[in-house]
């Protein structure tokens, strides 16, 4: 699967942009909050990118930031929520507000995104508010609120929401394996972390 792509930026419009490495054109879809991010064409441009392979197609979806990755990731995971639509959310936004609405639960904010109804807002809610990582400069103040964490906790704590657990029982779970003497190594610590998480 193609997770990263770097290239010559060739065209590029609000939903799609198509980049050239190795020769090959690659046609990658992309948010607007992407778009807004990328140089003019023939410069140099990275995307991170998400793989969707179909029965009958294999599409690009590719990003500027992580956040807006993981995000992109989180949101195909709702019931009714395809990848087209979870493009038109990250277009919706600008990303940081995108997080703070979900993690509020501000469904009035959502259904102003076009081809998002109150339904599909509550889904998102509901299924993701407390799965979303918070936004670096949050975690970071979130750490130190919970007892400065270095950077081994927070990356286990990052592995702990990947695999579904809410922020504030993955950094619980990680305070209480610190406590327990778990050598502060990732493996180990997350092992233990695993073993505590309610």
């Amino acid at each position: 699967m193609i997770a990263h792509l770097r290239g010559i930026l060739l065209e590029k419009h609000p939903n799609q942009a198509i980049v050239e490495a190795g020769g090959v054109g690659y046609d990658v879809a992309i948010p607007v909050s992407t778009y807004s991010a990328l140089p003019e064409p023939g410069a140099e441009v990275k995307l991170k990118i998400h793989t969707h392979l179909r029965e009958d197609s294999l599409s690009l979806y590719g990003f500027a930031s992580e956040e807006e990755k993981i995000l992109f990731e989180r949101l195909i995971t709702v019931s009714g929520i395809g990848p087209r639509l979870a493009i038109t959310v990250l277009s919706g936004l600008p990303i940081a507000e995108l997080y703070a609405a979900i993690r509020a639960g501000a469904v009035e904010r959502l259904v102003r995104i076009p081809g998002v109804g109150k339904k599909t807002a509550e889904r998102i809610v509901l299924e993701l508010r407390e799965k979303l990582p918070l936004p670096a400069g949050a975690q970071r103040d979130a750490a130190l609120r919970a007892g400065a964490f270095g950077p081994v906790e927070q990356d286990v704590v990052s592995a702990l929401i990947n695999l579904g657990c809410t922020a504030a029982a993955a950094e619980e779970a990680v305070r209480k394996a610190r406590a327990s003497g778990a050598p502060e190594e990732f493996e180990p610590l997350f092992r233990r972390a695993v073993e505590l998480v309610r």
